[in-house]
């Protein structure tokens, strides 16, 4: 067996002369010595430099870098290759798409390679055309892999152990020797790592890294998902020792380098299950009649410190993942739930963004900094939305005018732009032993907008502290803002083609009447049959919010200036926010763009993986819930139309099943992408998106997390 660290070692060489690689063919004529690449590529280890160092002479004996002077060095390497993340099918055929083609293209199962499904690779075209005129290709390298750690299920054929992935997508099972099973059985759900994979022949080889339990227990599943999507299962040792050191004592040293809110009112108002208290609200009366209300965010970067081995695993996970039966923190419990978490009866650290107000929400003063605060209590939601709407309790009078002011500024910024989604979220309850027993909607109200006013008026205020230019001409500072660009024309005409069916319409003259017109739209829809599918499509129509050191504005909140700097508990962007605005504040330099820039496209990628897994954790339950009631005719509405089959979506709790399109009887079904519809090939009679059908349950599959319908 070879030996760990060389294993290592040589995993940490291939990684970085794909990085190099890649570098430099995106900017064949770029010419930088080794510390400029270790700042382009972010390697600040001394171990990690030495070894790009090793790889620079590798590749320059391999003819791939030269030296155009002493110590500078050019890509000399072939850059026709194209590039693009690979997607695969469950026929094992995939399809890349590459910037400036008009169509993906498609590569045949024999020319994949040693591709996983999500990958980023190097293709180069073939002669002759493939399905629906696509040009073909051939994979040729592996830039980077998405994953290297596959949930799957261990099975034993003669006398070799297999792993097969969970993924339908991964279309290889791994070979998983005895020495590398690790207290894996057969039968038994684990993770498996990739060790080896060079020839495509053959399988790739893993080894087995934790074990889940049994296929269909909702732990191992939970776990699995986890996995799937590249989230640890626990942290570090490292990590947690580094967390046990912090002390949860605040000096009057550091209490003095603040602004102190011990004495005014302060509270939280957040979910009944939550743990990880990110803000809490201030409020006192001046004495010249208007109202100071603070925005207290927990002060994080003052226990999370550059460099450290928290910090690293807070950048690597970059956000906490939500799934229905648990939280997966991007912080340890010690910092997510007890230090930094902002709980009642305890002085806790903030960054504070306060605002001098007045009864017509009109911003007459702010100030951002540091703070120390005293959290009075903790409210529910539930809690507030009551006292608002009996006018009594406690802090009702409070509440009252922190409420009018938030229905002021929302009424504000809608007549300014900004959209009203309001998409209802599913939610479980679970039994004692995580077993969902009853399905519910979470509906925004009072209590939840006036907390998302505030944030929403914190994030605004201190992107725009930074963003804007100053009164004598100075140029803005580097700053992570979370962006939303105007929507794509194209799906925007869609939409407009497919409301028009309902009666509706959209303006697509102006970005301000569009976001007019879709606000009228989502009015005119509320309480309707077809509101939930108009809504759905209206959101799949806007572009996807990101965050990027280029500041585009946010269209979907009609701000030219907004970040998130609200939740650094749970986003590490925020973080990144946190610590550049408090460099500002006091006088330091712009950061630079390059490596701000790359935190924001990984914080982007991990925000959608984790997006994915609450999804695929949310599907888990569904079927978990509808295995009972198999059998049962439900209500539905045809929420998503593919080549292989219909979506349904019950009325009664929102759980989506499939039928699948050999399942309809009394003709053979085809899929109309033009109206979005399956048609009869002899009846010609259609089913399209947004129409009710009656539905019974056929099969509710926990392992393939699937909803079987028919319709009836």
């Amino acid at each position: 067996m070879a030996n760990p660290s060389k294993k290592k070692l040589d995993k940490q060489v291939k990684k970085l002369r794909s990085k190099i690689s890649r570098h430099f063919r995106e900017s064949p004529k770029e010419v930088l010595n080794h510390k400029q690449l270790a700042s382009r590529l972010g390697i600040k280890d001394s171990v990690e430099k030495q070894i790009l160092i090793a790889v620079i002479e590798a590749l320059i004996k391999d003819g791939l870098l030269g030296e155009e002077q002493r110590g500078k060095f050019r890509w000399l390497g072939a850059v026709d290759d194209l590039e693009g993340i690979i997607a695969f099918n469950r026929a094992g055929n995939a399809f890349v798409e590459v910037h400036g083609f008009n169509k993906d293209i498609m590569i045949p199962e024999k020319y994949t390679g040693v591709a996983f499904h999500g990958d980023l690779v190097a293709l180069r075209l073939l002669t002759g055309k493939g399905s629906s005129g696509r040009p073909k290709g051939k994979v040729t390298s592996i830039l980077e892999r998405a994953r290297v750690s596959f949930p799957a299920i261990l099975f034993r054929y003669n006398k070799n152990f297999f792993a097969i992935p969970d993924n339908p997508k991964i279309t290889v099972d791994f070979f998983v020797r005895e020495e590398d099973l690790n207290g894996g059985k057969e039968g038994e759900k684990v993770v498996v790592s990739l060790e080896e994979w060079d020839d495509p022949t053959s399988n790739p080889r893993g080894a087995v890294t934790d074990v889940l339990g049994m296929p269909g227990d909702m732990k191992a599943e939970g776990d699995a998902i986890l996995a799937e999507f590249g989230f640890p299962l626990k942290f570090p040792d490292k990590v947690e020792e580094a967390c046990a050191k912090i002390s949860e004592s605040i000096s009057e040293e550091e209490v003095g380098r603040r602004r102190d809110f011990r004495e005014i009112l302060t509270f939280t108002i957040d979910p009944a299950d939550a743990k990880d208290f990110d803000d809490a609200i201030s409020f006192q009366r001046l004495e010249n009649g208007h109202f100071e209300i603070g925005v207290h965010i927990a002060d994080v970067t003052h226990y999370v410190t550059e460099n450290s081995v928290i910090e690293e695993e807070a950048q690597n996970r970059a956000t906490s993942v939500y799934l229905v039966d648990r939280v997966i923190p991007m912080l340890p419990e010690k910092l997510s739930n007890k230090v930094c978490s902002l709980r009642p009866k305890e002085e806790k650290l903030c960054f504070s963004a306060v605002f001098e107000m007045n009864e017509k929400a009109q911003i007459l003063d702010n100030w951002l900094g540091k703070t120390v605060i005293y959290s009075d209590h903790r409210f529910e939601y539930d809690d507030v939305q009551t006292i608002l709407d009996q006018g009594e309790g406690l802090y009702s009078d409070d509440l009252k005018i922190i409420n009018n002011i938030a229905r002021t500024l929302r009424s504000s910024r809608l007549e300014k732009g900004s959209i009203a989604f309001e998409k209802e979220e599913v939610k479980f309850l679970l039994d004692e032993k995580s077993k969902p027993t009853d399905v519910f909607f979470k509906v925004q109200k009072d209590a939840h907008k006036l907390i998302e006013e505030f944030m929403l008026l914190a994030n605004r205020t201190v992107a725009a502290k930074v963003g804007k230019k100053g009164s004598d001409g100075s140029t803005t500072k580097t700053y992570v803002y979370r962006v939303h660009d105007n929507p794509d024309p194209t799906k925007l005409k869609e939409l407009n083609e497919f409301v028009r069916r309902f009666g509706y319409s959209v303006d697509l003259s102006t970005p301000e009447k569009i976001a007019s017109s879709i606000n009228a739209l989502l009015k005119s829809i509320k309480n309707t049959p077809e509101q939930h599918i108009l809504e759905m499509l209206a959101i799949r129509s806007m572009s996807k919010a990101e965050y990027s050191v280029d500041n585009v504005g946010h269209f979907g909140l009609a701000f030219p200036f907004y970040s998130h700097f609200t939740s650094p508990i749970r986003r590490y962007p925020d973080m990144i926010a946190h610590r550049l605005l408090f460099s500002y504040l006091n006088g330091g330099s712009s950061a630079s763009e390059e490596p701000i820039e790359r935190l924001c496209k990984h914080s982007g990628v991990m925000e959608r993986k984790a997006v994915e897994a609450e999804r695929e954790s949310t599907k888990l339950y569904q079927v978990l819930f509808m295995q009972d009631q198999v059998g049962e005719v439900f209500d539905g509405v045809i929420s998503g139309v593919a080549e292989w089959g219909v979506f349904v979506e019950l009325v009664a709790n929102k759980c989506e099943g499939l039928i699948r399109l050999r399942d309809i009887d009394g003709d053979y079904f085809y899929y109309d992408q033009k109206s979005l519809s399956i048609i009869g090939q002899r009846t010609k009679k259609s089913y399209e998106l947004g129409e009710s059908v009656a539905v019974k349950i056929i099969a509710a599959d926990i392992e393939n997390r699937r909803i079987d319908l028919k319709l009836v």
